[in-house]
């Protein structure tokens, strides 16, 4: 999920040879793999003083041996509620693996995305960790559409690399290959993503070109989007590639939906962490720490999207 469509320009091709794998990791998982903060909770693997980095941890953290996360758990396969109501993905993998190295778990909170930051500001939250993109106005409290400050800003540790893609009904892609053919089209996208900002953006290319506008129908959560899609209340949908090349392969049977044109807008995911907090430098290090021992190729690998994993975890990397 990601948000400000003025960073770059950067055309990623679609990893269409990647998609096959991301739906047979996703089916496997569906019912093998549970929710990583309640197996932690079980066997306590990933918690205690004993932990790598427990020391380096705020003592608040320390004293309640949990870091609170807030995310949109509507998001497969980054995050979101197997057949029996837990929680999984890549997102609570990784997770869980964080939390080995720092001796403390980590509970999922859910929150429709556009809320999280307010939550993270209002410390209901430790962290956001939610397919979010990091990006310069996020980092500066910005707010994309007014350019007005709305708050202090969030600084995030960058553990993944994402772009965007437009997907249709299988079969019927209403002559849609790029963003440019989506003049004069209905389009539906998930609120506060850069889907979302994007089709704003290109709507008003095309009514300055004397084209249609998109008419744009923004949902809470990613799945909404794709009930209305799949019913016929639009001519596309537009999300993270990772996400919406889950949802083509396995919504339906694969049946449903078809990716269409080239990936875009190449971005870093980054969990955020509100200004000057400490935790910031010691996730910092935890992601760095299972990057070195293979534990983040093994979560990367596990789901699929091996074209999206990071060398290194870097701090506001985004533009």
């Amino acid at each position: 999920m990601t948000a400000s469509t003025t960073r770059r320009t950067t055309v990623a091709k679609s990893r269409i040879a990647a998609v096959g794998a991301l739906a047979v990791a996703g089916t496997l998982l569906l019912t093998a793999c549970g929710d990583q903060t309640e197996s932690a909770k079980k066997d306590g693997s990933s918690a205690g003083a004993d932990a790598p980095l427990f020391d380096q941890l705020p003592k608040a953290i320390q004293d309640k041996g949990i870091i609170k996360v807030g995310s949109d758990i509507a998001y497969p396969p980054v995050e979101f509620k197997d057949k029996s109501g837990k929680t999984v993905g890549i997102d609570p993998d990784l997770a869980d693996a964080l939390g080995k190295q720092l001796g403390v778990k980590f509970e999922f909170e859910n929150g429709t995305f556009d809320t999280l930051l307010t939550g993270l500001r209002s410390k209901r939250y430790d962290i956001a960790m939610s397919a979010m993109t990091d990006t310069k106005d996020r980092q500066n409290g910005v707010d994309g559409d007014t350019g007005k400050k709305v708050g202090e800003g969030v600084d995030f540790v960058d553990y993944f690399t994402a772009g965007v893609s437009i997907y249709t009904k299988k079969g019927d892609d209403k002559g849609i290959a790029t963003w440019s053919d989506l003049c004069g089209k209905k389009m539906v996208v998930q609120r506060g993503t850069v889907s979302h900002d994007l089709a704003k953006s290109e709507s008003k290319k095309c009514t300055d070109g004397g084209k249609g506008k998109i008419t744009l129908e923004a949902f809470d959560n990613d799945l909404e989007a794709q009930t209305r899609l799949r019913g016929g209340g639009a001519d596309a949908g537009s999300s993270d590639f990772p996400v919406a090349a889950y949802a083509v392969k396995t919504s339906g049977g694969g049946n449903d939906f078809q990716l269409v044109g080239e990936q875009v807008e190449a971005a870093p995911y980054g969990i955020a962490v509100a200004k000057n907090n400490p935790l910031t430098k010691t996730l910092q290090s935890a992601l760095e720490a299972i990057i070195k021992n293979g534990e983040y190729d093994k979560v990367i690998a596990k789901w699929g999207v091996a074209d999206g994993a990071v060398k290194e975890a870097k701090l506001n990397g985004g533009s």
